[in-house]
């Protein structure tokens, strides 16, 4: 029970700062697959590399990683890392279709591949410790 109060309350908090806490813009739309990775490095050889873009894409793997470790404690056992990926991807592409309709921040594939990754990573980490604890 603890562990799901703890997943809605991250979950809430997620769409809060990615959605509601954010001003009415334009609506925009980013599709390209990677594109921040290659503006990322082609900036390097520039005299101001794109840092900020590198530290937003690390920290969109961060943000729903905390949600990929709560689902298998909420469940008590682990979840199949393909059942991972698919539950963090529609997590991720829910946020940027709300961020698209409300016109609430940019819809970018990017931010769906990071989420979706840093969701993995979280199952993956909860699942080896689950497996560890069978063990011992």
């Amino acid at each position: 029970m603890f562990f799901c109060i703890l997943f809605i309350i991250y979950l809430l908090h997620v769409y809060g700062s990615t959605v509601f806490s954010r001003l009415p813009s334009k609506r925009i739309c980013k599709l390209e697959v990677f594109w921040s990775w290659k503006e990322i490095l082609n900036s390097m050889n520039t005299t101001y590399p794109k840092y900020e873009l590198f530290l937003e894409n690390i920290l969109n793997v961060i943000m729903l990683l905390p949600l990929g470790i709560f689902l298998p404690l909420v469940y008590g056992k682990k979840i199949n890392w393909k059942v991972g990926l698919l539950i963090g991807f529609c997590i991720s592409f829910s946020i940027e279709l709300m961020q698209l309709v409300l016109c609430r921040g940019m819809f970018d594939v990017d931010d769906i591949i990071h989420n979706s990754l840093g969701f993995l990573i979280g199952i993956v980490i909860i699942n080896k410790v689950l497996l560890m604890n069978k063990i011992s």
